[in-house]
């Protein structure tokens, strides 16, 4: 039996088609706010990889490296494409202009364990904005309120995206550890608290370096509830002379004010929330951070996620170049919304209308028809095959077309045809221009 590779997946038309449909809109409103495309390589060299990567979510590539004559001996698909970016940037800096802002939609490579919306290969939709020594916070919000917008656009209704900033956590960490060799293990473990028991946190901070006291204060900090205004006002009142943590807070206090400036008060107030768990796991976050989840659907976990880092090219060139960004992980997004009828599956074509042909002998006309459609935009597929009208209707039903055009000799010979809604059964007797007023009004 015939079966593709386990967690490399393939839709139906059906499913493609709506996945197409989502990326369209996610399209538009990247380019709203001015970022341009960008494609780089599936493949990348693994030192590229490593500098900011993990090696067990890596996958070799070696035929391409095994090439004879090949220079690139140690070669891998791209787990992300944040990696991939840096290395754009780094080798193009003098060419582009910035802030440079793009947009990458592509799919992604991870050596890993597939399961239920865990993938081997994905699909990723990124933003970033790069900065040349300088990149305001504002650009932050932005970003923030593209992922908001995205997520309406769309027809996500219930989502809250999780705000935090990287600094608060690294700063609080800083006073209750010396060694910064555990700062980034610490992190990861906050990041995972929804995951795991009171008492494997306990453990895992424990293993970690940090006392009992020091565990408590910061059990203390990562629980606590609070609406945005009472976080900023807690988070400015713990007395904490870090300078890092300070930053943080001031940093997350203006991103809560400016958010006013892109989205109303009921849109903040229900869709944004300060989290002091959110982390990232990623270690080249340096500042704000930020995570969304479907509310009716938590086990599904982020299906959105990023944040601002100070840095992104230094490991390739000497130049600071500070960015914020996030990344949208549709395909284990989409899947779930068209379980949850948010996003409907029901047609398996990209053409509204199906152009039957009655008599082969006018098979010229019927081309004609579907020209004229064409040339006015509206997408039209021609049944060519010799079959009963009864077949070629069944055939529209089944793909979900929204209409068919059916012309006898008669019919064709008075510049008449009849257009049939499938959807209500409706059907008149048009002339080819009322046909493009009716398809386009209906």
């Amino acid at each position: 039996m015939l079966s593709n590779i386990s967690g490399f997946p393939e839709l139906l038309p059906n499913k493609q088609i709506v996945f197409d449909y989502i990326v369209k809109i996610i399209k538009q409103q990247f380019e709203l706010y001015g970022f341009t495309p960008l494609d780089t390589p599936a493949v990348e060299r693994r030192s590229t990889l490593l500098s900011k990567g993990n090696d067990n979510e890596i996958y070799g590539i070696h035929r391409i490296a095994e090439t004879q004559g090949s220079k690139d001996k140690d070669l891998a698909l791209r787990f992300d494409l944040t990696v991939p970016l840096a290395r754009y940037v780094a080798q193009h800096y003098g060419k582009l202009i910035f802030p440079y802002k793009r947009y990458h939609i592509a799919p992604v490579w991870r050596g890993e364990r597939p399961q239920s919306g865990r993938y081997r290969q994905f699909y990723q939709c990124d933003i970033d904005i790069i900065g040349n020594i300088e990149l305001p916070l504002i650009y932050d919000v932005e970003v923030l309120s593209i992922a908001h917008n995205i997520f309406h656009a769309i027809g996500i209704k219930n989502f809250v995206t999780k705000i935090n900033n990287r600094k608060i956590l690294t700063g609080l960490i800083k006073t209750l550890c010396t060694d910064e060799e555990m700062l980034l293990p610490i992190m990861r473990t906050i990041d995972k608290v929804e995951k795991i028991t009171k008492n494997e946190l306990y453990v895992e901070l424990l293993s970690h370096g940090l006392n009992e006291q020091s565990i408590k204060t910061l059990e203390d900090f990562i629980t606590q509830k609070k609406e945005n205004k009472e976080w900023i006002k807690y988070l400015k009142n713990m007395q904490y002379n870090q300078k890092e943590f300070k930053d943080g807070v001031l940093e997350l206090e203006i991103l809560i004010k400016d958010l006013e400036k892109f989205l109303t008060s009921a849109e903040i107030n229900k869709h944004i929330q300060i989290d002091p768990t959110i982390a990232r796991g990623l270690n080249y976050y340096t500042g704000t951070i930020y995570e969304t989840k479907l509310t009716d659907y938590p086990e599904l976990g982020s299906i959105c996620g990023g944040g601002r880092y100070k840095n992104l090219v230094t490991n390739f060139i000497d130049r600071q170049l500070p960015g914020v960004g996030l990344s949208i992980g549709i395909s284990r997004l989409i899947p779930k919304l068209i379980e949850a009828n948010i996003i409907t599956a029901e047609t398996e074509t990209t053409a509204s209308t199906l152009v039957t042909t009655q008599d082969q002998n006018f098979i010229l006309n019927y081309i004609e028809i579907s020209q004229t459609l064409r040339n006015h935009d509206i997408n039209t597929e021609t049944y060519f095959a010799q079959k009963q009208l009864s077949s070629q209707l069944k055939y529209a039903g089944k793909k979900g077309f929204k209409f068919v055009i059916i012309a006898n000799k008669d019919e064709l010979k008075n510049k008449h045809v009849i257009v049939r809604s499938l959807k209500t059964g409706e059907q008149h007797s048009l002339s080819i221009a009322e046909v493009i007023n009716f398809i386009k009004n209906n």
